[in-house]
């Protein structure tokens, strides 16, 4: 049986991976594609729908982005999302202007006609707005499906084309009926069945990852973390013993990290695990380095480094390993989207890094992530796991890292750790830690002046890490954190918590 497939033309928008996810959330499987993919491909891929998404240029400028129009002429559902929806208009006919009325933020949404993409959809209802561009004029042969109070044009469809657009973004939460809209999209004008799932993701991986590797070896970069451990996890199920673990303290970990590691890989799931203890070797790299591109550069290289030399002590090896999620390839910047930070595993590799990378969760988020971990039969303890950057405390610690700062973070984030646990909170927030800034201020301890650091609390609610939202955690738990904190870590006598959402904030400081 044909695999239903809808392709997300990127034009670099910020909340694009979010239409991804969103079309797997409703069981359809979808792939994002660069803006320029060939016709020829496109119709070799016999995608059931196509959507076209947002981005940050203006469908003006001599380079914007474009894909070829004859996309259009398919008989394939599209739909055009905010300057999707522009570019659409102005392919087909349509006019497009820059409006000194630009609308961002939450908007009332009136529906002017029933059109499938709106069925069952209450009229005003609340969309989410981000453009300055705004359509003047529509092409021949679409009607308009909806209006705000600065945007005449606000959606529009050509039935008989099977042609939508929509100026407003319904892959984001703000945007209350927004799944309804993409379900309507692919239920009603798409005409799919929702038939797939993880079950179908690991078949299909497993002889992705027999072809790519034969019969050779392969090293896997373990950290511990969800991501690394569920890749791991794919292809040991894959491959078998032909996968060699290298767990690498880098002497950035979490406190009791490295002992927890090769308890539950070395010794519980019976994987090949080789422990590279080079923790004295990242610190010195890191030596008087602020720059945070610099440090994941730095902790992304040193990685590849170390993962070279234990693999000329296991013989030769090809192909190593990673777990590269698809919002640190988003973040890491594409051709149309800006760079956010580099992901050590993505924008921080080295050009003459001597392996060829393997990489089966590249297009997951998160979430899929862990359900794809309890599919494999990883325990909670492993699936549930807090998120750990990759270049670890290295981004926690706030400009230069010294061995010193290391231990006063790992200590004061182990108390976090522990009391969000006695609170029985932890499976309620996405991520918690700490964070330690550069800088120092005036306490008193003991009826003495004490001159140290503060700690940043960052705990965070979210369903893929692309938007969160700060945890309202209890006052009387702060209150606990906050005084054990200050009474038990040295060289610590305040602490602060982040109450920043993303965006406009990043979940990590650096």
């Amino acid at each position: 049986m044909e695999k239903e497939l809808v392709l997300v033309l990127d034009f670099g928008g910020q909340y694009n991976q979010l239409i991804a996810r969103r079309v797997r959330e409703l069981s359809v499987y979808c792939e994002m594609v660069p803006y320029d993919i060939s016709f020829a491909e496109v119709e070799a891929r016999k995608p059931k729908g196509i959507i076209l998404t947002g981005g940050p240029a203006s469908v003006h400028e001599i380079d914007s982005p474009h894909c070829d129009p004859r996309i259009f002429s398919m008989g394939v559902p599209v739909l055009g999302i905010c300057y999707g929806m522009q570019l659409l208009a102005l392919e087909l006919g349509g006019t497009v202007k820059s409006s000194h009325l630009r609308e961002y933020g939450r908007t009332s949404l009136q529906i002017n006609q029933q059109s499938l993409l709106f069925k069952d959809i209450s009229s005003p209802t609340q969309v989410w707005m981000s453009h300055g561009d705004s359509i003047e004029s529509v092409p021949d042969g679409f009607q308009i499906d909806a209006i705000t109070g600065n945007c005449p044009f606000a959606a529009f469809s050509d039935i008989e084309r099977k042609l939508y657009g929509v100026q407003f973004h319904p892959e984001v939460k703000h945007t209350l009926e927004g799944m309804k809209v993409l379900h309507n999209f692919l239920f009603e004008i798409c005409g799919l069945k929702g038939d797939w799932d993880l079950s179908d993701f690991i078949s299909e991986k497993v002889e992705e990852i027999r072809r790519q590797v034969g019969d050779k070896k392969v090293l896997c970069g373990l950290s511990g973390g969800v991501d690394s451990s569920v890749a791991a996890a794919l292809v040991h199920k894959a491959i078998g013993d032909q996968l060699v673990c290298v767990y690498v303290d880098n002497g950035l970990m979490r406190k009791g990290e490295s002992e927890q590691v090769i308890d539950t890989f070395g010794r519980h799931m019976h994987m090949n695990l080789v422990f590279a203890d080079a923790g004295e070797r990242f610190l010195s790299k890191l030596a008087g380095v602020k720059d945070p591109e610099k440090k994941r550069k730095i902790i992304g290289e040193e990685f590849i480094r170390v993962f070279e030399a234990e693999a000329k002590k296991l013989g030769k090896i090809d192909y190593l390993v990673q777990g590269t999620i698809y919002p640190d390839v988003v973040e890491s910047g594409t051709k149309t989207a800006h760079t956010i930070k580099s992901h050590h595993n993505v924008g921080g590799l080295p050009e003459d890094m001597q392996f060829e990378l393997v990489e089966p969760l590249r297009l997951l988020f998160k979430d899929e992530v862990r359900a794809l971990g309890t599919k494999l039969g990883l325990d909670d303890e492993i699936v549930w796991r807090q998120p750990f950057p990759g270049p670890g405390l290295g981004v926690r610690v706030l400009e230069e890292v010294t061995p010193e700062k290391v231990k006063i973070l790992q200590d004061a984030d182990y108390i976090l750790r522990e009391e969000i646990k006695n609170a029985g909170l932890e499976r309620q927030i996405w991520q918690y830690f700490a964070v330690l800034p550069p800088m120092r201020s005036v306490g008193v301890m003991g009826d003495g002046r004490t001159y140290a650091y503060p700690i940043i609390l960052r705990a965070v609610t979210s369903d893929d890490a692309m938007t969160a939202e700060w945890a309202h955690l209890p006052y009387e738990v702060l209150d606990i954190i906050a005084r054990r904190i200050v009474n038990e870590v040295q060289g610590i006598n305040r602490v602060a918590y982040d109450i920043t959402s993303k965006p406009p904030g990043t979940i990590e400081w650096e």
